[in-house]
Parts: structure tokens; C-alpha cells; sequence
């Protein structure tokens, strides 16, 4: 199980330099056919303020699109007493405990550090489990939190956001670069409009694929660490099965939280698994009975 969690934080780096070589590649690119490295510092700069701007508003958001709302203890014990054990457990401060009011079985976390954390759970999903079940799939959420998922993603967001804008800069650049009487822009020159329309769908196509990548990873992480919390990898298998078997869209869909619920929200077609943010079910059921062996 350790072994797990520690091969699943190298893939995460390693999928996070993939993500800043190809930055560096279109930023040194751009900068080089227009000889204006402005280009790098600003799509930086509008990067960085867009993840800074998520870190703190995201979890908010989040909370606020699904339609969660804040339980005490009286109001659902059975949910909010197996967060307190996991919580207590752990060590980890304990989190907000909220219900989402939809038939679809799903939960997610949210928070940018433990101290600031919330897990969900919908009502399908209180439904569809038993206890051990329901304890399997808590311990993975609060593993999001400990292992501070949050903050990856407010990266990755950054990341993305930083490939797009180039992605958009050089194609502008491309098409109207060249109305001007600088012809050092490289405006009007066929080699740089194809450069530009190569970037603008190349390099976010790429960067969905990364994206989804690393959301898959940080899935797995958690699914690891929320085993090793239980010892009991097949409780959470378990569940996963049920979610895989039972699971419905959720009503109210919006794919910017996709990556966050425990299962994929969208049921996405063949094409959209590519970008799909949820490894398959079988696959990470059959890592789990794996590690579970492993203890």
C-alpha cells in the first residue's frame, strides 16, 4: 500500500513537468517568432492569478454548485460520526460534513488544507451503502484532504490556463499580426499561421489530456490512502462496485467540479474518457484487492 502512494505521487510530478515542458516550449516558440518575451511574462502573471484567485474561492464554489448543505451531528449521526472516527483516526482536523439532496451515489471533498476542509455526501450515496461501505469511501475523500489534492489541482489549473492563453496569444498573433508595418512580428507568414492554428488545437488538447491524467493519479492516491486509513480495501472496493453498478448522472452536472465527486458525475461516451478526470472502476477495484494483499 505504501509502495502505491509513493508510485502514485512520482507519476503526478512527472505528469506535472510534462505540463511545464510543454509551457516552456510554447512560450521559448512564441517569444522567439515574435522576439518579444512579454509573451512568458504575461500569460505567467494570468496564470498565477487565476490560481490564486481558485485556491481560496474554489472549495466555496464548489459547495455552493452542488447544492451541499451543512449538517450537524443530529441531523444525519450515522455520516457524521464515521467522518469524526476517520477524522480522529487520522489526526486530521475535523472537516464541514454537508449532504447534497440528489439520488445519483456520490461524494466529494473540498478544501485547500485540512484546516479548511469539507467532505459531501448525496443522499443516493447514504442509500446505496452500508456502513463499511460508507466508511471506505469517507476515508478516501479525507484522504484528498491529507493529501492536499487541493493544492495540485490549483497547479494543474494554472498550468492550463497558462497553455491556453499562449495557445490563444499566437494564434491572434498569426491572423492579425501582420496588418501592422513591423515585419518583425512575423504576421502574414504562412510557416507562423500554421504555427498558431497548431497551437491553439494541439496544445489544449494536450494540456485536457494532462489535466485528466493527473486527476485520475490523485483518484488512485486517495483510494490508496483511504485503504490504508480502514485497512480495509475491500469495503472500498465494495462500494466502488455499487457506484459502478448503481451510479447515475447527477442532476445538477457541471464538469468544472467533475474531477471532484468520487465518481465520474458525467458518464462520459467513449471519445470524452480520453479527458475522462476517473480512472475505470474495474481498474482501480482490482488495485485495491491487489494492494489489500500487500499489507
Amino acid at each position: 500500500m505504501y509502495s502505491a502512494i509513493a508510485a502514485n505521487k512520482r507519476n503526478t510530478v512527472f505528469i506535472i513537468l510534462i505540463f511545464i515542458v510543454i509551457i516552456g516550449g510554447l512560450g521559448y516558440l512564441a517569444s522567439y517568432i515574435y522576439r518579444n518575451n512579454s509573451i512568458v511574462i504575461i500569460t505567467l502573471v494570468v496564470a498565477i492569478g487565476y490560481a490564486v484567485i481558485q485556491y481560496f474561492a474554489a472549495s466555496s464554489q464548489a459547495l455552493s454548485v452542488s447544492g451541499a448543505q451543512e449538517i450537524q451531528k443530529a441531523d444525519n449521526p450515522r455520516l457524521y460520526r464515521i467522518v469524526e472516527n476517520l477524522a480522529i483516526t487520522t489526526g486530521t482536523p475535523m472537516p464541514k460534513v454537508y449532504i447534497v439532496n440528489d439520488p445519483a451515489p456520490n461524494a466529494f471533498a473540498t478544501g485547500r488544507d485540512p484546516q479548511h476542509a469539507a467532505v459531501a455526501a448525496t443522499t443516493g450515496i447514504l442509500e446505496l451503502l452500508d456502513d463499511r461501505e460508507l466508511e471506505g469511501v469517507m476515508a478516501h475523500e479525507l484522504g484528498h484532504v491529507r493529501n492536499y489534492d487541493i493544492r495540485v489541482s490549483m497547479i494543474v489549473f494554472g498550468l492550463v490556463v497558462a497553455i491556453g492563453f499562449i495557445s490563444d496569444m499566437f494564434l491572434r498573433f498569426a491572423f492579425f499580426g501582420g496588418r501592422g508595418n513591423n515585419n518583425n512580428n512575423g504576421g502574414g507568414n504562412p510557416i507562423v499561421l500554421i504555427f498558431g492554428l497548431a497551437a491553439l488545437i494541439i496544445a489544449p488538447l494536450v494540456a485536457g489530456i494532462v489535466q485528466a491524467a493527473i486527476s485520475r493519479q490523485r483518484e488512485y492516491l486517495a483510494d490508496a490512502t483511504g485503504a490504508l486509513t480502514t485497512r480495509d480495501p475491500e469495503g472500498l472496493a465494495d462500494a466502488l462496485q455499487k457506484l459502478g453498478e448503481y451510479g447515475r448522472p447527477m442532476a445538477k452536472q457541471n464538469s468544472s467540479m467533475a474531477h471532484m465527486w468520487i465518481a465520474d458525475p458525467n458518464k462520459p461516451g467513449v471519445f470524452a474518457r480520453l479527458f475522462s478526470t476517473h480512472p475505470p472502476i474495474p481498474d482501480r477495484v482490482n488495485r485495491l484487492i491487489e494492494s489489500g494483499r500487500k499489507f
